[in-house]
């Protein structure tokens, strides 16, 4: 391997780690701040990691974080910040619910009706922002955080019993859906079942690989990102792929809370999980917009998520893990600045040390011109 080559991989390696060592290590003074041992939670979490039904359970919540990593993902290769997954997600889980509840297909057609649904959905949601940045400047950021909020309105809105919501107990749902729509799962056995749709979100990954590094269109996105004066030079419609990269990845968000919804509990209800969204932008961050960093990432998080809680069964609060999420957030955007100016100093020593060697190479072949040039003056 080149000493390039290694250089670069060295840079796309050392903000994660550095990242997680950091979050580590402030998690464990933490730890001894409250008089408790910095070392046993971890053991006791990575025990917990070796227990198949947890395994289980860290590859069905990675599906989802993923789904929804790479809806951010999505965003920032086009310098975009969509704080609004969160919403476009669990807006799109409940009309695809309320579609669920009220259509019944046959399998081959209700489960691809689903998807669109949903995907249509978080890109209907997703596209206000873009259109709002697009006509009106209105910064992504202020559009998507307040459309959260709209969101949740909504979905309160339409889940009312006048309207499709169905009471279940204390629980407020959407009723069940038909089970044509349910999406087959992977049977573990006594471990559990995996959520068959991870296969989608799998793909999903192979895709946005594909997309961004394999067609103009990706090209295209990412010139934007970069530069939209200098896109929009070469001839690129930089508003054209605002909008399109909005749409793109709320569509992708859309599809966040589907492992879930069709591969379980098959309705949309109070207790649908939330915050996914927001999980999602951490783990983007961690994974360097990466389809296979993200997905590292995404195990780690579901790691942390789905082996705390035995902490408590030790005198531990599981919380431990959130503060550890928090700090790897602070950790990555510290981390990756410090790699960042490392490796441009990296960069400019390395061009010096090119010119000083173009110098030289110069300088020899000047000094053998004039060598030549008295060889045939003594003759």
């Amino acid at each position: 391997m080149k000493k390039f080559d290694k250089e670069r991989v060295l840079l796309a390696v050392a903000g994660p780690v550095i990242a997680l060592v950091a979050a580590m290590v402030l998690t464990s003074v933490v730890l001894v701040a409250s008089g408790k041992s910095p070392i046993e939670p971890y053991s006791l979490m990575f025990e917990q990691a070796t227990f198949s039904d947890i395994q289980v359970l860290i590859i069905n919540e990675a599906g989802m974080y993923y789904l929804a990593a790479l809806a951010v993902a999505i965003g920032f290769r086009m310098n975009l910040f969509n704080i609004g997954v969160d919403g476009q997600y669990r807006l799109a889980a409940m009309v695809t619910a309320v579609v669920g509840a009220h259509v019944s297909l046959p399998a081959g057609l209700q489960i691809p009706l689903l998807i669109l649904v949903a995907m249509l959905t978080g890109a209907f949601w997703s596209g206000i922002a873009g259109i709002l940045k697009t006509t009106r400047g209105v910064s992504e950021v202020v559009s998507t955080i307040m459309l959260n909020a709209i969101a949740t309105s909504v979905i309160g809105y339409l889940t009312l019993d006048d309207n499709f919501g169905v009471p279940v107990g204390n629980n407020q749902t959407t009723g069940v859906m038909h089970s044509s729509g349910w999406f087959p799962g992977i049977d573990m056995g006594a471990s559990g079942e995996i959520y068959g749709f991870v296969v989608v979100a799998v793909l999903a990954g192979v895709l946005y690989w594909l997309i961004l590094n394999r067609t103009r269109f990706g090209f295209d996105l990412r010139a934007t990102g970069a530069s939209q004066s200098a896109a929009a030079a070469s001839g690129v419609n930089a508003k054209r792929m605002v909008l399109t990269a909005m749409l793109i990845s709320g569509g992708v968000a859309g599809l966040a809370g589907m492992p879930i919804l069709l591969g379980d509990v098959h309705t949309y209800s109070l207790s649908f999980p939330t915050g996914l969204g927001f999980t999602g932008i951490t783990i983007a961050l961690l994974g360097r917009n990466s389809p296979v960093g993200i997905a590292f990432a995404a195990l780690l998080i579901a790691f942390l998520a789905k082996a705390s809680p035995a902490l408590d069964y030790k005198g531990y609060d599981k919380e431990i893990a959130v503060i550890m999420q928090g700090l790897i957030v602070i950790a990555v955007v510290v981390s990756y600045e410090a790699v960042r100016r490392w490796g441009l100093r990296r960069q400019q020593q390395r061009v010096g040390e090119e010119l000083a060697a173009a110098a030289r190479a110069a300088g020899d072949s000047n000094n053998g011109n004039n060598d030549s040039v008295k060889e045939v003056a003594a003759r």
